[in-house]
């Protein structure tokens, strides 16, 4: 059950005339202004007693009561789960996450989280909405998180996330020969019959943007920069499949196994055995929340990705007298 507490403001003169929710963002900037909205939507905020929406103009003086609602997170407990930190201050946490780690407790996986690591590392991050954590990565995505010590530090992160102002760049094999980088402008939402997956959707789907470009092609594949612009479930792994260029390995979206001709021995075989989608969330930069400067991280591809490449390239070299040069 979720815990909750009354917090009791009065609009100032100088805020008369705006939003509801702007206001709210003003005078409790350690909530972000989309979890205030929801709030009032669920009629958690009154104004002088009577519900409101979050577009409705304030003229000032008003009363107005909030009933902040903390995450129920009593069932996360803290273990001493093996964390790669790259950087850790105050406000926030720098996390370079492997391949098999499910960021949060949930259904089936209660225990050996990043989550749970997290708590054993900081126990104060309990207090803080997911435990600090500020936007995921797939369970079997490799490649760096921040994770936010602060409410304060949550929110702006979590705004900044909305405003599209993180930097996030992936390095990623997908399959096919690209021949030049592009932007995938196309609405997500959920799989209309597969609930579970993700899909491009023309009807209710929310905005979506990714670019690409082209850092080595192969005979058969290429090796690829992203960079997100909006960061919707699965969006790097849907839209490069909506493009008939899935990610190798990627369980979900990845199709069938598809071998180029003439493949030796060594590719088949790490092909058929790379265990999880080529995907490696490689450099992160925000705003820092307390020095409001620029900070920029970046981590280097893991064993397995870089060893694939290896294994792509030579590939490549052996069929050049056959095919056009593609390093």
């Amino acid at each position: 059950m979720s815990e909750s507490e009354s917090l009791q403001l009065v609009i100032p003169p100088h805020l008369a005339g705006q939003r509801l929710d702007q206001a709210l963002a003003e005078l409790v900037p350690d909530y972000s202004r989309s979890r205030l909205q929801q709030w009032i939507k669920s009629g958690r905020v009154t104004v002088n007693g009577e519900k409101r929406r979050p577009r409705d103009k304030l003229r000032g003086n008003e009363k107005v009561t909030i009933e902040v609602e903390h995450e129920p997170q009593t069932s996360w407990q803290a273990e001493d789960v093996p964390i790669d930190i790259v950087y850790e201050d105050e406000a926030v946490i720098i996390i370079n996450k492997p391949a098999g780690l499910v960021v949060h407790p949930g259904t089936g996986n209660q225990s050996g989280t990043l989550v749970n690591g997290l708590l054993h590392h900081d126990p104060k991050l309990i207090e803080v909405p997911r435990s600090g954590i500020v936007h995921r990565i797939d369970k079997d995505t490799t490649g760096l998180l921040v994770v936010a010590r602060t409410m304060a530090a949550h929110t702006q992160l979590v705004e900044r996330l909305q405003v599209h102002d993180v930097e996030r760049e992936y390095e990623a094999i997908a399959i096919g020969t690209m021949t030049a980088g592009d932007t995938i402008d196309e609405p997500m939402g959920r799989h209309p019959t597969q609930r579970t997956r993700m899909a491009v959707v023309v009807s209710g789907g929310k905005d979506a943007i990714t670019h690409y470009r082209v850092k080595q092609r192969f005979r058969a594949h290429t090796h690829i920069q992203v960079n997100l612009e909006t960061g919707r479930t699965h969006q790097i792994r849907v839209h490069m499949a909506h493009v008939r260029h899935p990610l190798v390995g990627d369980p979900v979206y990845g199709g069938r196994l598809r071998l180029p001709p003439k493949s030796s021995d060594e590719l088949i075989a790490s092909l058929r055995a790379f265990p999880r989608q080529a995907l490696h969330a490689a450099r992160l930069g925000f705003v820092h929340p307390l020095t409001q400067q620029k900070v920029e991280w970046s981590v280097p591809l893991p064993e397995d990705m870089q060893t694939l490449l290896k294994v792509l390239k030579e590939d490549t070299r052996e069929h050049e007298d056959e095919f056009d040069d593609y390093s």
